[in-house]
């Protein structure tokens, strides 16, 4: 099973990169995280999963990032989310399952209570919703603040990499999507996958988003010995395993 690819122009000039599978129900959607695309191992490992299921899967690139066109720097958490909603309403019928990556498990839960008779369940790897806040901002020194108000973005170190741009549009903009201070009502099943040696989002953040969910179908797996990209074989035969319960549970 070959993997179709296009662009698909969100509405305002702006090209959408994406690639998806025909295949049955539910569409496993992939949600990649902040600074990264659905080149990745784990869009690759859910593209191989599927095409031996014959389950339909879509991947995608956020604006600014990877394939897709626009800037990083003009990308904020709710115009990332409805980036995700327009390849979902677009190249997706029925019911879908999301599978969201660090940022993408807050692009995720946003999705689905955007679109909730849709989803069929959630799935998140490192999971980070709020982490402007809460990790970014929350972790500025007073002159950084100073400086992102000031001159409205500013280089933040990067353990993948090169320093990558925070800018204060991000922080702010990202105030209006935050999720952990309230119930999230959600009631479809949600895994979160989370590594207990996460430098980047703390593993009790998937405590946190299950003690918020509204719905009672939350399971959160600890790695103990898991980092926060979770891509080792292990870790990846794990979300597979994750996503074949899942899909078994639903019929699929």
């Amino acid at each position: 099973m070959v993997e179709e690819t296009g662009m698909l122009d969100r509405g305002d000039g702006v090209a959408l990169a994406w690639a998806r599978l025909a295949g049955r129900r539910p569409t496993i959607v992939f949600c990649p995280g902040y600074n990264s695309d659905m080149a990745g191992s784990k869009a690759s490992t859910l593209a191989a999963f599927c095409a031996a299921r014959g389950q339909a899967y879509l991947r995608f690139d956020y604006s600014g990032h990877g394939h897709s066109g626009g800037t990083f720097t003009d990308g904020t958490i709710g115009r990332w989310r409805d980036d995700a909603l327009a390849v979902i309403d677009r190249l997706t019928a029925g019911k879908i399952l999301l599978v969201g990556s660090s940022m993408g498990g807050w692009i995720a839960l946003l999705t689905a209570l955007a679109r909730v008779d849709r989803v069929a369940a959630i799935v998140g790897i490192a999971a980070s919703p709020d982490f402007t806040e809460d990790l970014m901002w929350g972790a500025m020194a007073p002159v950084e603040r100073a400086a992102l108000l000031a001159d409205g973005q500013i280089l933040v170190p990067n353990p993948y990499g090169g320093p990558y741009p925070v800018t204060r549009a991000l922080i702010e903009e990202g105030r209006r999507h935050l999720l952990l201070s309230g119930e999230i009502a959600l009631d479809c099943p949600v895994r979160l996958l989370h590594g207990q040696a996460d430098r980047e989002v703390p593993w009790e953040t998937g405590l946190r988003i299950a003690a918020r969910l509204r719905g009672g179908d939350v399971r959160v797996c600890l790695i103990k010995d898991g980092d926060h990209r979770l891509s080792r074989p292990e870790d990846l035969s794990l979300l597979a395993q994750t996503l074949a319960k899942l899909l078994g549970q639903d019929g699929a």
